[in-house]
């Protein structure tokens, strides 16, 4: 431990662009994805934040893909969860509320790793991503893990929340015990880690205070430990020149930037800009950033296209590997482009028009069963940021993100215009079609238990 904190040491091959390509090619190829609840893409070394909270990610993306600008389609784990593996928006998806279940006749990229052959894990420590909830469809395990003896002493200091037993050092050692097992199979592991969610740390990575943003960052230490202790097993098991390791997160929290404080009652960027990160079986070097805005729901189209996988049916999200080789490209041959300050007009950051919306929504009701849907949609386009609450649309507030990234200066009275055409664009958004698979998600009972446990993580469900 210590203030210096260790990070993961790895002898992959070098890789290039031709790797790149090649890489669809593979049949030997194992996805690690991990998803780290709560974790916002500004709190990490590698998108620019100047605590050291996080070494072993930044190394993932130093040898790897940065995603620079990634969007979350919810700032609650359900509703981002269900768009994040079906690869739609909630509006389509919808996932919403509370009781939802993503349906049966979703084709879920577990179901689609399984077919192709490989051996399907999940394990995951938060009650909204349950298989009551329709989140376990094509994994052959889906799990919570055991708590061991390795949690003593971590501190838990997210306010007004009961203990989630055990931590993310459980969720590892069940992720070591899988590779142990299933080291000579190609194979698909997910984990869902969540002490950044419950602000749980040791005293090693007790560094930056203890407000309560202090200590969310000491939980980003924490976990990024843990990370690098998984990066490390799959060195020693000769596993790491020959896995996809994809990083990711559900939602981000807020510390009072509009005051609000945790998540799931806003869409605002704290809660849902995340990290995106790919690290191959192989280092790029220098790492590669996809400068372009992209989505969760991007995710698995361009995992399964740089695999070579057929993805799932119509999704929302596309594939991101054209922006990816122009980026590699662009960092083997830099200056191809210009220099970096002219990049400060540059379309991907300005007002690109081609470049197609993306969105975030939370039906800011979703856990009074007894209150009417009140959707809240987030519309990212060029460099403006529309925030459209449906049931008050005259409250509407509209952010330039090239001037503005924290989204402190509304500009609704100063631009109408825009208001208006991104408020159309909102309002066709939350008319989309359903999914292939029905008009509305599916809906369950639920019980005491589940609705303690979901209390206890500090929801607010009636």
């Amino acid at each position: 431990g210590g203030r210096g904190q260790w990070v993961a040491s790895s002898v992959r091959p070098n890789g290039n662009l031709d790797d790149v390509l090649a890489f669809a090619q593979r049949d030997d190829v194992n996805v690690l994805f991990i998803l780290v609840d709560t974790l916002r893409a500004d709190h990490l070394s590698a998108y620019g934040y100047d605590r050291d909270t996080s070494p072993n990610m930044a190394a993932l993306a130093d040898s790897g893909v940065r995603f620079a600008r990634n969007v979350s389609q919810s700032s609650w784990t359900k509703c981002s969860m269900a768009s994040l593996w079906t690869g739609l928006y909630p509006a389509r998806s919808r996932v919403l509320r509370a009781p939802h279940v993503i349906s049966e006749g979703a084709e879920m990229p577990a179901e689609i790793f399984r077919e192709a052959g490989f051996r399907t894990a999940g394990i995951w420590r938060n009650g909204w991503i349950g298989p009551d909830f329709g989140f376990g469809q094509g994994f052959q395990t889906y799990t919570q893990p055991k708590p061991t003896a390795r949690n003593r002493g971590a501190s838990r200091e997210r306010p007004n929340i009961a203990a989630l037993l055990g931590t993310d050092a459980d969720l590892v050692v069940s992720a070591r015990s899988f590779l142990r097992s299933f080291a000579d199979e190609r194979w698909f592991l997910y984990l869902h880690m969540m002490d950044v969610h419950q602000y749980v740390y040791t005293p090693d990575e007790a560094l930056f205070g203890n407000s309560y943003l202090d200590n969310y960052d000491n939980s980003i230490r924490w976990v990024d430990r843990l990370i690098g202790e998984l990066v490390q097993d799959l060195e020693s098991r000769g596993l790491r020149s020959n896995t996809l390791i994809v990083l990711a997160a559900d939602h981000g929290e807020a510390f009072n930037e509009h005051g609000n404080e945790g998540h799931a009652r806003d869409v605002y960027g704290e809660v849902t800009e995340t990290p995106f990160i790919l690290s191959f079986p192989f280092e790029l070097d220098p790492g590669v950033v996809v400068e372009s805005r992209t989505a969760n729901v991007d995710l698995w189209p361009t995992v399964f296209d740089l695999l070579g996988m057929s993805s799932q049916p119509d999704p929302d999200g596309r594939s991101r590997v054209p922006e990816l080789i122009a980026a590699v490209n662009e960092s083997i041959e830099p200056g191809l482009k210009g220099s970096e300050d002219d990049h400060a007009g540059d379309s991907q950051l300005g007002d690109d028009e081609d470049e197609s919306a993306i969105f975030a929504l939370l039906d800011q009701t979703w856990g009074r069963d007894r209150e009417d849907p009140a959707p809240l949609v987030a519309v990212n386009h060029g460099r403006y940021r529309l925030f459209y609450p449906s049931l008050q649309p005259e409250r509407a507030e509209l952010y330039d993100k090239l001037a503005d990234p924290t989204e402190q200066h509304n500009l609704r009275s100063a631009f109408p215009e825009v208001v208006e055409n991104l408020s159309a664009i909102a309002e066709e958004h939350l008319a989309s079609p359903p999914a292939p698979w029905g008009d509305d998600a599916p809906a369950i009972e639920m019980n005491d238990m589940q609705l303690d446990q979901l209390r206890a993580l500090g929801y607010g469900v009636e």
